[in-house]
């Protein structure tokens, strides 16, 4: 993979393209037992480790395998690409903090978490709203409680309502028990009763569908995330830089700073969405999120399904380097871990990569923060 280099009077508007990794975690920060997190999380690194090895040629040319050891892919010498690991500032290891912190918000005090499930006053809050009591009220994993709770909700009607280690308040539905519409709405009005301290970063509607037993999760999730603080969307939108949101960025930066937004059924379709903005977008930014590395395969433990995923990606660079142009700079990054092969089923707090095309080559080893995804952004547009 390697870009065009046409003469510079041939040279367009300028586009920057970052593609968010869910989960990509590439190594185990040093504060990671703080977060309760088992030794040696490497989420790439250990689930090539687990599979035997990878077949990521691109990625490899680019310079993945100078930041961990990835089994199938060598550290080569010539990176195509800038690389390094990024070593998060925020106190966190959420798609919510780790998002932000590109954007060059420092999430100092973390969001709150409720290893017991959540208090009376906010489940007694979320009754006034649906009218029924909730089913639930644990940290469960997605798939599981609704296989363990969603016979009972399909009788008497009542959502499922869990969460994680993560700040998430998620709410569970049947669609043929609770239309699409109720599910939102009720989680809007989630949204607005969960104020400090109980200001959990995000409210996720989870329908789904199917019989007992074989009860399956639709696209229709939708995130309720905290409003953010003024960030590097803002800073592009009062440039006249265009952004432009594939998958859940929208709802993680609550629509600030956001030309337009395009919600995506799986990694497949962000791509795809991703490869048609980059064929009508003349100058802007254009901002990605690959979410099925989370939710389908980090979460649910499937390390055979991530590694599947990676070497999926890594097939699609080319025809992503196709669709450049001179100019253009390309980001691979990631929010945090969620490493398949670890016990339970939470995210992991790890150094992300940072894979930067387009300016230059080489290793720039571990670095602090983030924002140097956001920063790296804001450079572009101002050169």
């Amino acid at each position: 993979m390697s870009f065009k280099n046409p003469k510079r009077n041939e040279i367009l508007m300028k586009r920057v393209v970052v593609i968010v990794i869910d989960s990509g975690g590439v190594g185990a920060l040093p504060d990671a037992p703080e977060y309760g997190d088992a030794p040696g999380a490497n989420t790439i690194g250990n689930v090539a480790r687990r599979l035997g090895a990878l077949a990521l040629p691109n990625l490899e040319r680019l310079g993945l395998g100078l930041l961990t050891n990835v089994a199938g892919v060598s550290p080569v010498e010539r990176p195509h690409a800038r690389v390094g690991r990024l070593r998060e500032r925020s106190h966190g290891k959420d798609t919510i903090t780790g998002h932000w912190e590109m954007a060059g918000i420092t999430v100092a005090e973390p969001f709150p978490t409720y290893a017991n499930g959540f208090p009376a006053e906010v489940v007694e809050g979320f009754t006034r709203i649906t009218g029924k009591d909730p089913l639930g009220n644990k940290p469960a994993s997605g798939t599981q409680v609704i296989e363990e709770l969603g016979t009972e909700h399909l009788a008497t009607g009542r959502p499922i309502l869990y969460t994680s280690a993560d700040s998430v308040f998620q709410v569970a539905a049947h669609e043929a028990v609770v239309p699409l519409g109720t599910l939102y709405d009720w989680c809007e009005q989630a949204r607005e009763m969960l104020r400090p301290p109980h200001n959990v970063n995000r409210v996720i509607a989870r329908p789904f569908v199917g019989r007992p037993g074989s009860f399956e999760r639709t696209p229709n999730r939708r995130d309720y995330a905290i409003e953010p603080p003024p960030n590097l969307l803002d800073q592009l939108q009062s440039g006249h830089v265009e952004v432009h949101a594939v998958g859940k960025i929208y709802d993680i930066y609550c629509g600030r700073g956001i030309t337009s937004s395009v919600r995506v059924a799986d990694n497949g379709d962000a791509m795809e969405k991703t490869f048609e903005l980059l064929e009508t977008v003349d100058h802007g930014f254009i901002f990605t999120n690959l979410n099925d590395f989370d939710s389908k395969y980090g979460h649910r433990r499937d390390a055979r399904g991530y590694g599947r995923a990676l070497e999926e990606l890594d097939a699609m660079l080319p025809r992503l380097s196709a669709s450049l142009r001179g100019g253009d700079e390309v980001i691979f990054t990631a929010d945090h871990g969620c490493d398949p092969t670890a016990p339970g089923s939470d995210h992991t707090r790890e150094y992300v990569p940072f894979i930067h095309l387009g300016r230059g080559t080489g290793n720039l080893g571990d670095l602090e923060g983030l924002d140097l995804v956001g920063r790296t952004v804001k450079e572009a547009f101002a050169a």
